[in-house]
């Protein structure tokens, strides 16, 4: 399988990218500067230079040709401003779900946010509270879509500690905190699972294997 990830130099991605070579599919990332381009050939994938913050979408459907599966991965990421939470976190979503469609590439993830779906509450920091709306509106955008398969992944608050492989994984889970790790390793089973298309789905640390979380979500 041939899978494009925007976003391709983030933390989930270069785990994601890594995982996914050593199972042995083929993988490109999307990344905005060229100086990256070591580290996703370190994880195993082709880099792609394409500022999704620029391009148009003929641009990215060409980087999208040929692949079985699309996933975004991509954010404005800490210490950007608002309107970055709008060009990339909305709009650059939005153009790679039209560079899909444009592609012909059905499969399509999304990394998202927990509370994305909600009105932040009152005394939210101004930035997050931007991002949360961002990505909810760029959800609703790719849930609104007949030509793709999506399924949109929120994950609650992500650290770096070491994956446990155990989750909890379901349209609502609660609040809780899960590992970067083991959010690429749900993505990655995702792709495989064609019944979490059109499902929305909530991720926390839990008792569960991914596999089999996997697999009861899609039940």
């Amino acid at each position: 399988m041939r899978i494009v990830i925007a976003g391709g130099h983030g933390q989930i991605a270069l785990r994601l990218e890594r995982l996914l070579h050593a199972r042995g599919d083929e993988v490109a990332g999307i990344i905005r500067r060229p100086e990256q381009a070591g580290d996703l050939l370190s994880a195993g994938a082709e880099p792609v230079v394409c500022d999704l913050e620029t391009a148009t979408v003929a641009d990215v459907a060409r980087h999208l040709e040929g692949a079985d599966a699309a996933v975004f991965a991509a954010g404005a990421g800490p210490g950007s401003g608002i309107d970055r939470k709008e060009t990339v976190d909305r709009g650059a979503a939005t153009l790679f779900a039209d560079a899909a469609e444009a592609a012909g590439v059905r499969r399509f993830l999304v990394v998202s946010s927990m509370g994305a779906d909600k009105e932040p509450p009152e005394g939210t920091d101004p930035v997050f509270a931007a991002y949360l709306r961002a990505k909810g509106a760029a959800d609703a955008d790719v849930r609104s879509r007949s030509g793709l398969d999506w399924t949109i992944l929120r994950p609650g608050r992500l650290t770096d500690d070491p994956g446990t492989g155990l989750v909890s994984l379901a349209e609502s889970t609660g609040r809780g905190e899960i590992p970067r790790d083991d959010v690429a390793a749900v993505l990655a089973a995702l792709l495989d699972e064609p019944a979490t298309i059109g499902r929305t789905l909530e991720l926390i640390s839990g008792d569960t294997p991914v596999e089999d979380a996997v697999r009861a979500a899609a039940g």
